[in-house]
């Protein structure tokens, strides 16, 4: 492959980065099943040989190791870990039980909420404005070569009879009549019938106050 392809591209990221994104963490051990320790949040640089329990992690002494964390399901690891082996720049850090970390995968939001101005460049999550990336993983996206950032849809530019719905990379229109919003989720109310009307007026009657005179909140 020529000069700026996908070849460079591997070459700035370090061999164990893509492998540890792609791992699934928090599973138990294989290995040491009867380990009251058996959970495989660890990971081994050196090794890439895939998830660690801490009895595992024993035979990898003298090699780079990480703890990978969890927060609210998803994947996090501490910057003061991660920061030894990789530049973490322009992706956004949080605050979790007093430690700042970083995710290792993206966490895509159906709709930025209001007054947003600053968003991941590849998922579009909400970000604060010094940041350009929402997790590494993003960051080796968002930082290719070959990577084209998605246009962003303005209001004007956006059909009454049209709705436009980004995937990935890809941009694809359906009819209005058939596209069911991504925001609306309850089902519209029917017209009402002469029937619906006589059993409303027969329901009519003295209100009750519910039991403990509480308030009923659905959340």
């Amino acid at each position: 492959m020529g000069a700026g392809g996908p070849v460079e591209d591997e070459q700035q990221w370090p061999p164990w980065l893509k492998p540890l994104l792609r791992e699934s963490f928090f599973v138990q051990c294989k290995l040491h099943t009867d380990s009251h320790k058996s959970e495989c949040n660890m990971y081994c640089l050196d090794c890439i040989n895939g998830p660690l329990c801490s009895v595992c992690l024993n035979h990898h002494e003298d090699h780079r190791a990480i703890q990978i964390r969890r927060s609210s399901y998803h994947d996090v690891i501490r910057v003061s870990e991660i920061q030894k082996f990789l530049d973490i720049s322009s992706v956004q850090t949080y605050v979790i039980n007093s430690a700042k970390v970083v995710f290792l995968n993206e966490r895509p939001q159906p709709k930025p909420g209001k007054g947003v101005t600053n968003t991941c460049e590849v998922c579009d999550r909400s970000l604060l404005d010094s940041f350009r990336f929402c997790s590494l993983g993003c960051k080796i996206v968002g930082t290719s070569k070959t990577f084209e950032r998605k246009k962003k849809m303005s209001p004007e530019t956006v059909s009454d009879s049209d709705d436009s719905i980004i995937s990935g990379n890809h941009l694809r229109h359906r009819s209005h009549h058939n596209a069911t919003r991504v925001n609306n989720f309850t089902p519209s109310t029917p017209p009402p019938t002469a029937a619906n009307f006589r059993s409303a007026k027969r329901r009519k009657g003295i209100p009750h106050r519910a039991p403990m005179g509480g308030l009923i909140i659905e959340c």
